[in-house]
């Protein structure tokens, strides 16, 4: 009996009861989680345009700009249309750009300062620079003419691993299971994105749309003007010399606390959390990153009686056992042998065959350890408590209950020797 594959017996499996799992080593649920509002990930513009370096204005001035004799007619003002993926209105006048400062330079005045001001305002400056300069002392005649010629844009990176080709698939009754082969390759994008429209929504808008579901649903922001690699790394090694420095015995390295120059907005939320973020965390400048990380090491593994494999675990709803059971194929594998808890091995074949009623979870816990929980299948069907929810880097084992293996070794033994001496007989 013991060489005809009974690993039960042989090489038995401890573990906890399921329902007994401390709350700490069970997954959260994801089905109750309400998705954030996309509104949230936009800016709210003002309600007229405020100027910034980088703007270029559209200025016309009757005489000065540009200069007529006083002898001549003035010249008309030139009218400049935007390109076709402007909103803007066609502008008048000629170009002048905001420089860093958040000024302009106009002909015979020192540089005016118009950084936060609206066109109007812009416009209502410069008339009253040119009558206290006295370069024209007829208020009727200086009239400006401003506009908007083109907007000031930001430089903002995207980089997304939720858009590559993913190789293979889930690994379904008789198949070797999912293979990971994800191109994640040619998926950042350099765009610019104009004012009021550098926020996070554009970004992902312009890049692809929001986050699909091969990724994680989450954003994160690197913060190029917070972003001091060298302070960084400096952190990192003081952190873990302090550590080793004072090492706990009975203890593990503690956790690397986030990068202050990140920020994480989650897509999901609790019902009736608030998030964390406002207005101003999702407004990007110049050198920020979008980064859409993928999912691809949310799965879980399958062995003993499962057909073999590695599969993904859903992101929006969450999987119980039974459930990933039937995803990676269900039922006991057609290549049954003593290293996965075969029962007959091979003899009897599969007639009056007792199913399999045990499956071995096999967690990950924090500090290189592991959890073994025991999920009797029989209860499972009956008691929530026993579908434990599935996390990522699960290992499910399907085997026999010894009881499972000896009766189905008794059946076996029934069905290929006692029917062959009964036949004998007749």
């Amino acid at each position: 009996m013991l060489s005809a594959g009974c690993s039960t017996i042989t090489q038995p499996i401890s573990g906890i009861p399921a329902r007994r799992i401390p709350p700490q080593f069970l997954a959260q649920s994801k089905n109750n989680l309400v998705p954030l509002d996309p509104a949230r990930l936009s800016q709210e513009p003002p309600r007229d345009y405020l100027l910034d370096d980088g703007d270029i204005l559209g200025i016309y001035i009757e005489g000065i700009l540009p200069f007529v004799p006083p002898d001549r007619p003035p010249e008309p003002p030139p009218v400049n249309f935007p390109d076709a993926t402007s909103q803007l209105d066609p502008s008048l006048g000629f170009p002048i750009a905001v420089i860093n400062d958040g000024t302009i330079q106009l002909p015979n005045l020192e540089p005016i300062k118009v950084r936060g001001l609206t066109i109007d305002q812009t416009r209502d400056l410069i008339r009253k620079y040119y009558l206290d300069s006295e370069i024209l002392r007829e208020s009727s005649r200086l009239q400006p003419i401003v506009t908007l010629m083109k907007e000031r844009t930001y430089n903002v990176i995207v980089i997304r691993q939720d858009m590559g080709a993913v190789g293979g698939g889930g690994g379904g009754a008789g198949q070797a299971g999912f293979t990971r082969a994800t191109d994640y390759s040619a998926t950042g994008r350099m765009l610019k994105l104009k004012a009021y429209q550098n926020d996070v929504l554009n970004a992902l808008m312009e890049s692809g749309g929001l986050p699909g579901v091969n990724a994680k649903n989450e954003v994160k922001i690197l913060r190029a003007s917070r972003a001091d690699q060298r302070r960084r790394d400096e952190f990192v090694q003081q952190f873990y010399q302090q550590y080793y420095c004072n090492p706990d015995p009975c203890g593990c390295p503690p956790p690397l606390p986030e990068d202050p120059s990140i920020l994480k907005i989650p897509l999901r939320l609790p019902p009736g959390t608030i998030p964390e973020f406002g207005p101003e965390n999702v407004v990007l400048e110049d050198g920020d990153i979008v980064y859409i990380e993928s999912r691809d090491a949310e799965v879980f593994y399958t062995g003993g009686l499962l057909p073999g494999g590695e599969h993904k675990i859903p992101r929006d709803y969450d999987l119980d056992v039974l459930t990933a059971m039937a995803l990676s194929g269900g039922g006991i594998s057609r290549q049954q042998n003593g290293g996965g808890g075969g029962g007959m091995g091979g003899i009897g074949g599969m007639v009056g065959q007792v199913p399999p009623g045990m499956l071995y979870v096999l967690r990950k816990t924090p500090c290189n350890g592991q959890i073994t929980i025991a999920v009797d299948l029989a209860k499972a069907n009956v008691d929530p408590r026993e579908r434990i929810l599935v996390q990522p880097g699960d290992i499910l084992v399907l085997r026999f209950k010894p009881s499972e293996e000896i009766l189905n070794f008794s059946l076996g033994t029934f069905f290929t020797f006692g029917i062959q001496y009964a036949l004998r007989g007749l």
